[in-house]
């Protein structure tokens, strides 16, 4: 059983920095004491080689750090992506040696390595992590890696406490980031999943902090390059998709009620507030129990959202506050003419994971049709874990009217809300500093889109069952 250090410090001054660390882009964002974005730099990340761009997102986020440094910083908090993985060289953890470069997580594994990690795996029942494709289960990529002979001699640290490390020089891990679809973690032990024991990992892994816990100070180097005080503090940081759900909270509406918040980015992930019993989770249809900043289970479910929404729509925005009213103008004609997308364009993910996507009629530039299929992917995988009552969208896609609006018509038994303001993972992040800070932010009840989307619905799940 791990214990959490629960040690937190409350906001009194000052400005505050939260690096968020995504597969895709790279934030960061100023606030001030009372909860207000007051500036945000963002970089576009590349992985080449199979590998993650440590060396290019170490250069600019020293830049960017920075470029805040005329603020009186207090506090940094790291937020990453979960199946990011370091390795630190036994006895050279302060000097910045990583024992290889981390695994992108879309890289291909050998099959046949891939079929005796899939053998060895805990079931789907104790660990609450589905068997995904190539790395996105962290246990694949520690197997991987371990069959290589690379771990020898290494302290292994989740993506996310990989940057609070960087910063501070101090090695940590956190339950969150553990806790997500990585098969290392038992959610209803609190502890390392039977397998991270059986083969060691659990003892390489660095100690299990909570995430508010600040783990050290800004290293001189890293404060001498970026002009912040050495005494700036540096919290072990937290998984993005339970860094939203903590943002969440903040909000009386969600709080400790029934809610689900889904959070938007590249992924599309669910995640219960259950006061009652939640349905046994399919493990084939991309559930998972998550875990969040305080060890609780969180029935959830996801879909590759983003990835899929720029595919269909051949890369063009859709959720530019200057075309919503035209997309919007789209969706009778989408709907009149039967046009829908089929699901998936991320094979092996979703509630879909082994049907093949395919265009039924003429999609124009796909951006609102590809919102209606979103919509019905959601709706979809909220299903799965028996949403129900109240529904925050945050993120990215929360901006986007076709899609947001066709969710609350498909769900008219829930109040879909999306917030007018900054309630993200980077402000979730920021409530680890002061666990008390309400949004500024207020919510809004999503007005369904006019049409009736059942009679569409039920073409498209049959569709998919052919």
């Amino acid at each position: 059983m791990i214990v959490l250090n629960k040690g937190r410090r409350a906001l009194t001054g000052g400005a505050f920095i939260v690096i968020d660390l995504g597969k895709t882009l790279a934030k960061v964002s100023l606030w001030d004491r009372a909860g207000r974005r007051l500036d945000v730099r963002t970089r576009a990340n590349a992985a080449a080689g199979g590998a993650l761009d440590v060396p290019g997102i170490s250069a600019w986020l020293i830049e960017a750090l920075g470029a805040f440094a005329g603020h009186p910083v207090e506090a940094i908090v790291p937020v990453g992506h979960g199946a990011g993985l370091a390795a630190l060289r036994d006895g050279a953890l302060r000097d910045g040696a990583l024992a290889f470069a981390p695994v992108d997580y879309e890289a291909e594994i050998p099959a046949e390595t891939m079929a005796r990690y899939r053998a060895a795996r805990d079931p789907f029942a104790v660990t609450g992590s589905p068997a995904l494709p190539h790395g996105l289960n962290l246990g694949a990529q520690v197997w991987w890696l371990e069959e290589r002979g690379l771990l020898t001699g290494t302290t292994l640290l989740p993506w996310a406490q990989y940057w609070s490390w960087f910063l501070s020089g101090a090695a940590a891990s956190e339950v969150s980031s553990l806790g997500c679809h990585t098969d290392l973690w038992a959610p209803a032990e609190g502890g390392f999943s039977p397998l991270a024991q059986r083969m060691g990992w659990a003892e390489r892994f660095a100690p299990v902090v909570h995430a508010g816990t600040v783990v050290g100070t800004l290293k001189p180097e890293i404060a001498a390059a970026t002009g912040l005080s050495p005494k700036v503090r540096v919290l072990a940081g937290v998984h993005d998709s339970n860094a939203a759900l903590h943002a969440a909270r903040g909000f009386a509406d969600v709080a400790d009620r029934e809610a689900t918040v889904l959070s938007t980015g590249t992924w599309f992930v669910a995640m219960r507030r259950a006061r009652g019993s939640a349905p046994a989770l399919p493990e084939g249809r991309d559930c998972l129990v998550n875990v969040d900043v305080d060890g609780r289970a969180v029935p959830s479910a996801r879909f590759m959202g983003g990835r899929e929404i720029e595919i269909a729509a051949q890369g063009a925005r859709v959720d530019d506050p200057a075309e919503q009213a035209d997309l919007l103008a789209e969706v009778p004609g989408l709907l009149a003419r039967g046009t829908m997308l089929v699901p998936t364009l991320a094979p092996g993910c979703g509630p879909f994971p082994d049907r093949q996507a395919r265009w039924i009629g003429e999609p124009g530039d796909g951006r609102a049709a590809a919102c209606l299929y979103a919509a019905l992917m959601a709706d979809a995988a909220l299903d799965l874990i028996g949403a129900q009552a109240v529904l925050l969208v945050e993120g990215r896609f929360a901006a986007a009217e076709v899609f947001v609006r066709a969710l609350a018509a498909l769900r008219p038994d829930c109040r879909v809300m999306v917030a007018d303001g900054p309630c993200d993972a980077a402000f979730g992040a920021l409530r680890l500093i002061d666990p008390g800070l309400v949004p500024a932010a207020r919510l809004r009840q999503v007005e369904p889109l006019a049409s009736d989307l059942h009679a569409y619905r039920a073409r498209w799940l049959g569709e998919i069952a052919l």
